[in-house]
């Protein structure tokens, strides 16, 4: 799934050119971060309490789906509250003794960021219970009756979690967090605020009518956003002056196979099939998936989000169905990009 999504220049998950990209685009502060208005507010004041009393921030847990900035949120917490801060994701504790070299190694008031932290397994889950409670470690030592429990005291920290599935955490991890915020999906004005300030940051030229183009095409998505920007910045280099103008943008955007609402060739592939095959729908999801040469587990984790949220796709009892918005994305032509 994760590998089909990562070859997609409209896929929610990170790809190998994003993670510079995304450092040199990333906001440092709370001010220059766009969209979520409600978290930032809520975020500003949990922060200035506890600069006020001296003390750690509360556990805080970030989830929505993947792009919309839980990651950056971690590293301007960090930065607003000049703490350091420590990142790693779920898969990669895989041993308890992972998980205590990490929080025996952190100082006072610093930040453990768990990305995709509803892949812990259920072991670890359980040891970090009381360290986020009671900042303590508990670890066995030894085997069958000459085992004992040794208690290791920790500092004063704080975990910020990120996970795109909420529902996959168990409910006394996600109840040990303090602070839990849901990312949405950005406005499309919001899309092109930060589109001309990554055009800045890039140096690369550009017109509203331009950023409009990409914006609508985003997804409601700051990363792929961004990806595309950069992908109509390499087109404007070699086929124009290096300005990105509306038509410029439009004919890379179709080069790309990206259209007015952000499908992709797979996208439109699968609401096609569901079409011009099988009427519209109920289809099966397995039956979907043996027409379009995909697995289920990809169309279902992948591509039916977007679409769903799009309003071109219905999930029913009985089966997928196409709504009346993606049948008029193929009349009269079904292969010509709208």
């Amino acid at each position: 799934m994760e590998t089909q999504d990562k070859k997609r220049k409209v896929g929610t998950d990170s790809q190998e050119d994003d993670t510079f990209f995304d450092i040199t685009l990333r906001p440092s502060s709370l001010d220059d971060f766009i969209g979520q208005k409600n978290i930032k507010e809520n975020l500003k004041i949990f922060m200035q309490a506890a600069k006020k009393r001296n003390e750690p921030i509360e556990h805080v847990l970030f989830y929505g789906p993947p792009g919309l900035g839980k990651t950056t949120l971690a590293y301007i917490i960090a930065k607003e509250l000049n703490v350091n801060i420590r990142v790693t994701s779920g898969p990669a504790i895989e041993r308890s003794g992972d998980l205590a070299a990490i929080l025996t190694n952190l100082s006072d008031h610093d930040i453990l960021f768990i990305d995709e932290i509803h892949r812990l397994n259920k072991v670890i889950e359980e040891i970090l219970y009381p360290a986020m409670e009671e900042r303590a470690l508990d670890l066995i030592i030894g085997k069958g009756p000459s085992a004992r429990t040794l208690r290791i005291d920790l500092p004063k920290f704080t975990i910020i979690g990120a996970t795109t599935k909420i529902s996959h955490i168990s409910s006394p991890l996600r109840d040990r967090f303090g602070n839990v915020f849901h990312l949405n999906f950005y406005e499309e004005s919001e899309i092109q605020e930060i589109l001309h300030r990554s055009s800045k940051i890039l140096r690369v030229k550009s017109n509203d009518e331009a950023m409009q183009a990409i914006a609508e095409r985003s997804r409601k998505t700051p990363r792929v956003a961004n990806r595309l920007l950069r992908r109509v910045r390499d087109f404007a280099d070699v086929k124009s002056d290096g300005n990105i103008t509306k038509e410029t943008a439009l004919s890379a955007l179709t080069m790309l196979g990206v259209d007015n609402y952000g499908l992709d060739e797979i996208d439109r592939k699968i609401l096609e099939i569901i079409i011009t095959k099988f009427n519209g729908g109920p289809v099966g999801l397995n039956t979907i998936a043996a027409a379009s040469g995909e697995e289920m587990s990809t169309i279902e984790d992948v591509y039916e989000p977007f679409l769903i949220q799009s309003g071109f796709l219905h999930r029913t009892p009985q089966g997928r169905v196409a709504t009346q918005a993606a049948c008029k994305l193929f009349a009269p032509d079904k292969n010509k990009l709208v």
